[in-house]
């Protein structure tokens, strides 16, 4: 796993006209940066914008960081001119809102291989609607160019009428249910964004919640929230600390012909193997992105 997995665990949306945020972004420990000319752009900025991010993207400014372009959907006049431009821009991912279903990759896909997008650039779905939760596991699985999903809890609560309130009732098993089919599919799934950058303990609460359910990051807005949601979505020292002895112990008794594992008077099984070696590759992979 430590050859494959990569960090995503703050993927932080900046505004692709603004000059100030570009910049600020080269400096922030996010794992992933969304330039997006979306929701944060005026629609007389969306070319402008457009040009913007795919010249961040070629800069080589931002070390390490997973760049990606959020496009417009495909409801608006902007979207194929976007997707060729981020093709051709070759970003890690091209963020797309609004995908409901197989066929709304299947089209994304044409328009961006038709415009000679490099193998490395993965598509990353946005679900945020209706039709998406219910497609969510023919959507996860629909290509495998498709890397990863990304909740919009906003767009979803705004369609189902629903409210945003703290702990996220009114949503819960829409989000459960997309990182279902995330797993299913084997996909990255990333949470959607809290909105009151003023109340960090409620964006830890959130952020521990969607580490709770399953998530491997959260999509961010501001720059305050990246180093808590890198928290949130690491191991702890306990976490590593235990996954090692947890591993020792499983060894030391597959050797010694021991039926019965316990670590602290808990019984060890390979399930719990398993997700001691996950967490000691995510740490790992974690520890290299840092250096």
């Amino acid at each position: 796993m430590s050859d494959t997995y990569r960090p995503r665990r703050s993927a932080l949306y900046m505004p692709g006209a603004n000059d100030k945020a570009l910049e600020k972004a080269k400096t922030l420990r996010c794992d992933a940066i969304i330039f997006d000319t979306e929701d944060s752009v005026a629609p007389d900025m969306k070319v402008a914008a457009r040009d913007k991010v795919a010249e961040a993207v070629a800069s080589g400014d931002y070390g390490r960081r997973e760049l990606t372009i959020r496009v417009n959907s495909a409801e608006t006049e902007w979207h194929e001119d976007d997707l060729r431009s981020a093709a051709a821009a070759g970003p890690a991912g091209i963020v797309v809102p609004k995908v409901d279903s197989a066929a709304d990759v299947a089209a994304v896909e044409r328009i961006i291989e038709s415009a000679g997008v490099p193998d490395h650039t993965r598509i990353w779905a946005m679900l945020e609607t209706p039709a998406a939760i219910e497609n969510a596991v023919e959507v996860a699985s629909a290509s495998e160019r498709l890397e990863v999903l990304v909740m919009g809890t906003n767009d979803l609560a705004k369609e189902l009428r629903a409210a945003l309130v703290p702990g996220r009732a009114p949503l819960l098993w829409g989000l459960g249910r997309c990182v279902n089919a995330a797993r299913h599919a084997g996909k990255v799934i990333l949470d959607g964004v809290y909105n009151d950058v003023r109340n960090p303990e409620g964006f830890a609460a959130e952020c521990a919640q969607g580490a709770e359910m399953g998530f491997d990051g959260k999509t961010i807005i501001h720059p305050s929230q990246v180093e808590p949601s890198n928290e949130a979505f690491s191991p702890s020292a306990e976490d590593i600390e235990y996954s090692r002895r947890v591993i020792e112990a499983w060894d030391t008794a597959l050797a010694e012909g021991k039926g019965v594992v316990t670590v602290d008077g808990r019984m060890i099984e390979n399930l719990h193997v398993d997700n001691a070696r996950r967490a000691l590759a995510v740490a790992e992979a974690i520890a290299a992105l840092a250096d």
